[in-house]
């Protein structure tokens, strides 16, 4: 006697509810993009001043990797340049999470982007070490599972002309 279902019992009956995770996770995703620009925006921190008290301060009092420390210096030093690139690439990631386009590049990057953050804040005073890894696991997720763009208009424009999966 069986008193619950198992998976292979009826292969498609979760697949209703799983089908949502992923695009749920990567609007999810673009929403603390999103979050975190507008936090930033209202803190100054895409001002090269601040921006490079950041860097500096997480090269100073963390505990990242010597030749990544040097790295973040040089991030600290070009200020100008760099304030302006992460303020586009947060905004960027945020928008193109939540409406799904260009899904699985972007879920790299993100990934790829949040890894570094999680290795400039390793040892930093204050900062949670795990806060940044999950965000990064989601990323690569949403970049490696083509369910994830589910919902987006990447999807819906690639079915629209027949190239998109169904």
């Amino acid at each position: 006697m069986r008193l619950g279902r198992t998976a292979d019992a009826s292969p498609g009956y979760r697949a209703a509810p799983a089908a949502l995770v992923l695009p749920a996770l990567r609007v999810m995703l673009g929403v603390l993009f999103l979050s975190v620009w507008v936090s930033n925006l209202r803190k100054n921190l895409y001002d090269p001043g601040p921006y490079a008290a950041l860097i500096n301060g997480y090269a100073d009092e963390g505990d990242a990797p010597g030749f990544w420390k040097e790295l973040m210096r040089f991030v600290g030093d070009n200020a100008e340049l760099f304030s302006k690139l992460q303020l586009v690439t947060e905004l960027a990631f945020g928008a193109l999470l939540v409406v799904g386009l260009f899904t699985r590049v972007v879920g790299l990057l993100a990934g790829v982007y949040l890894t570094t953050l999680w290795i400039s804040e390793i040892g930093v005073p204050n900062e949670w070490i795990w806060s940044l890894v999950f965000p990064a696991l989601i990323a690569f997720a949403v970049a490696l599972l083509p369910e994830a763009d589910r919902f987006g208009l990447g999807r819906a424009a690639a079915q629209r002309v027949g190239t998109g999966r169904a």
